[in-house]
């Protein structure tokens, strides 16, 4: 029995630290945790609809003594078995279909929500988390250049040398983050 209870820990243990191993992973740039988390919700809703447990009542036919009549046949599955059964069904159709909508209509859902942004990037002073192509106004007088960011309309002044020129597009980057 403690046996048991203990392999039941250790495989919940091992479920969590996956979960949580997925979903630090996705707080890195370029990993979508929207696909983690719908995955993970996947899975859960299809292991009710596809590993579904019957109960069985443990009546050997064959060992019955002669004239014996055997009680009628009960329902393999209990009842909450059926609820889970169905709901889970319904959930991974709605979502399998809202899903897909949202998907050819180009529904970006960072719009509609102010912090599910952070489920794909968490931004950190090692990288950014901005995609948006960035564009600056330039303009330049001898070695000084005036930048521009266009999406922000922060500005700044650089004095560069002669090699430096190869770098305005990572001074603009800067500008704009």
């Amino acid at each position: 029995m403690l046996a048991e209870f203990c392999v039941q820990v250790a495989a919940l243990t091992t479920l969590l630290c996956i979960i949580a191993i997925n979903l630090a992973v996705g707080l890195l740039p370029h990993v979508d945790n929207y696909a983690h988390i719908g995955g993970f919700l996947s899975g859960f809703f299809l292991g009710f609809v596809f590993l579904i447990r019957p109960q069985f009542k443990w009546i050997n036919q064959k060992a019955c003594p002669p004239g014996y009549i055997a009680p009628p046949a009960k329902s393999k599955h209990k009842t909450y078995q059926y609820v889970l059964w169905i709901v889970s069904l319904i959930v991974i159709l709605v979502g399998f279909t809202l899903g897909m909508v949202a998907l050819l209509r180009g529904v970006n859902v960072n719009d509609h929500c102010s912090w599910c942004h952070y489920l794909s990037c968490v931004p950190t002073s090692l990288w950014s988390c901005n995609s948006r192509q960035v564009s600056c106004q330039s303009a330049q007088l001898g070695n000084q250049l005036n930048l521009t960011c266009m999406s922000n309309g922060k500005s700044n002044l650089y004095y560069l040398s002669g090699d430096d020129l190869s770098k305005v597009q990572q001074l603009c980057a800067q500008l704009c983050n």
